[in-house]
């Protein structure tokens, strides 16, 4: 079971979840500081990347120490706990499971023994041939049922070999998305994918190095950026210093979808920050789709950014017009039957007093099954809205994510089998408009042949094989 958080996740409505990333990795070595202190606020930072379990590994030199636990990173750890957990390097990990089950034993970092040791692996990502690589793990070598536990038992296998000798001949061999950070007793190693889907940077110390999903990361625990990990590059940090080693030619395809949604607004991507990019898209989402009106509000706080960027492009004033109740956690209670007509009202609510009589431009990040967006535009006119305009900050989403994103499946995505039109009758908006592929993508500044954009053209840069993936396709062979 999941441990309450006391907090309103991205969820407004338990049966419409908003896309959710694969997870969020941390790693450090800085002898002489508290690198569990360290990694625990990493982790903090990284927290909306994944929800459901957090761990951290640590090393003195001589062992490897793991704790890990579900729920959210300040529920796992505590002052005692961190106490517990010494040494010079660590790697941490928050978690929502894309492939396994989310419990204990999938939860991350996992840890496997070597003929000298031990190894850790965190991984942020999504894999596309874990039965293939699984096929080479000795039965019964494996306990959990996750991409990640596959990777951990082939790195294991080292022998007397170097491991970032292993990883160079085992990771060209990986297909998917993958953002790593693992460790030995003495060493830790970083590396992603060929094509870079998931982020993963690099940072300063005074006394040592960072590895992290996103540069916010590095922010929280005083480290300087120093760049991006290269997509298909592999370091190794130790004593002396960071080494880098390439392990397959680079083919930059970063996830289109961490601007629109994933990231934290304060990470830079590619030497951009993102919410300078979510402004950016509202302005342009304005320009391609304008409507009269009196108000610009955002669904909180998904599409706050991009309604800024709308109002000020459009001149239409930018309002408060939804409060959110902060304090809704996952494990509300949830309403009987004869209050179910409640929904997100739970969790959201209108002003009345500011939205009356008003035409609205209402501004969201994305549409996934449109259960939100469909009770945002009833509860606005319930509350005297003359008109409820949704504009969107990304295209239609119609194409699931196999790459570490848990969207819903091509069936039950609204845009998977509706038109435009048929989605805001079903809504019931006076009108609907999405940004176009193309806008979305000039504002991120980068050309189109470097970004994955396959949630919304269907063409995926690693080819998948639909039948070989899923998220129990190791469950599904016990």
């Amino acid at each position: 079971m999941l441990k309450g958080d006391g907090r309103l996740g991205h969820d407004l409505d338990p049966q419409d979840h908003a896309p959710k990333d694969a997870c969020g990795v941390f790693g450090v070595w800085a002898p002489g500081e508290d690198v569990s202190k360290l990694t625990y606020y990493g982790l903090y930072a990284l927290q909306h990347r994944g929800q459901e379990s957090a761990g951290i590994a640590v090393s003195e030199g001589d062992r490897i120490l793991v704790y890990k636990d579900m729920g959210l990173v300040p529920q796992v750890f505590d002052e005692s706990i961190l106490g517990t957990l010494r040494g010079h390097l660590a790697i941490g990990h928050c978690r929502y499971s894309t492939t396994g089950s989310s419990n204990w034993e999938n939860a991350q970092p996992t840890l496997n023994s070597t003929d000298d040791g031990g190894l850790a692996l965190a991984h942020n990502g999504n894999l596309i041939n874990t039965a293939q690589l699984a096929e080479d793990v000795a039965p019964g070598s494996i306990r959990a049922t996750t991409d990640t536990e596959v990777l951990t038992a082939l790195l294991a296998k080292h022998g007397s070999r170097p491991v970032e000798d292993v990883a160079a001949e085992l990771l060209p061999q990986v297909k998917g998305a993958y953002s790593l950070v693992w460790m030995t007793e003495t060493t830790l190693f970083a590396a992603r994918d060929p094509q870079g889907v998931r982020p993963l940077v690099l940072g300063r110390l005074e006394r040592g190095w960072v590895i992290a999903s996103e540069t916010a990361a590095l922010d929280i625990v005083g480290a300087s950026f120093i760049r991006e990990v290269e997509p298909g590059e592999l370091l190794t940090i130790d004593e002396r210093g960071v080494r880098s080693r390439r392990f397959a030619a680079a083919e930059p395809k970063g996830c289109l979808f961490e601007y629109v949604y994933l990231a934290r607004p304060d990470t830079t991507i590619a030497g951009r920050g993102v919410q300078a990019t979510r402004v950016e898209v509202g302005r342009v989402l304005a320009r391609e789709h304008p409507v009269d009106a009196d108000l610009v509000i955002p669904t909180p706080e998904s599409g706050t950014p991009a309604a800024i960027g709308y109002a000020e492009q459009s001149g239409i004033p930018y309002g408060q017009g939804l409060v959110k109740n902060s304090y809704v956690g996952r494990t509300f209670i949830q309403p009987s039957q004869t209050i179910r007509q409640l929904g997100i009202r739970l969790k959201l609510n209108p002003l009345r007093e500011v939205i009356q009589g008003k035409r609205l431009v209402v501004v969201d990040d994305s549409i996934v099954r449109g259960n939100t967006q469909r009770a945002i535009v009833k509860m606005l006119r319930e509350a005297g809205a003359a008109e409820v305009h949704v504009r969107i900050s990304s295209p239609p989403v119609a194409w699931p994510c196999f790459y570490g994103i848990d969207f819903a499946t091509r069936a039950e995505l609204i845009a998977g089998s509706l038109t435009t039109e048929e989605i805001r009758h079903s809504l019931g908006a006076d009108s609907l408009g999405y940004i176009s592929l193309e806008g979305l993508t000039r504002a991120t500044t980068l050309p189109a042949d470097r970004l994955c954009r396959a949630c919304f053209t269907g063409d995926y840069p690693i080819p998948i094989e639909e039948d070989r993936v899923g998220k129990f396709v190791l469950e599904a062979q016990r």
